[in-house]
């Protein structure tokens, strides 16, 4: 069974970057399987799909947050990251990466999940 752990800060600074890793157990990132996404669920708000990186390491992003999103990865970990540059407080939420079922050259929902982690952006 594939397990998703998130790690980083619970606090950022308004117009810092955001770091987040996802540690993945089970199974490899690079399995032509799976893709691997962020989510992040603000307070009392929805989920909201930030990205997602394929297991050849290309990236799909909300268009939403492009522009100051990146996601990457490091294979000899089996970890992929998230990146959020220039955050602001509408950033704080909890944060979740999850693992996709790729179907042909699209993928489905999210099937698992980390537990989350909650981050704040506050001065």
């Amino acid at each position: 069974q594939v397990q998703l752990q998130e790690s980083g800060p619970g606090l950022v600074k308004p117009s810092q970057t955001l770091s987040l890793t996802c540690t993945v157990s089970g199974d490899s990132i690079t399995s032509s399987y799976y893709a691997w996404s962020w989510i992040r669920q603000p307070p009392g708000k929805g989920l909201e799909w930030m990205g997602v990186i394929a297991y050849d390491g290309s990236t799909y992003y909300s268009p939403s947050l492009k522009s100051h999103t990146s996601i990457s990865r490091d294979t000899s970990k089996n970890q992929f990251s998230l990146q959020l540059s220039s955050v602001t407080p509408e950033d704080t939420a909890t944060y979740y990466c999850a693992l996709l079922f790729v179907y042909g050259s699209t993928w489905g929902p999210p099937v698992d999940w980390g537990q989350g982690t909650q981050v704040t952006v506050s001065s």
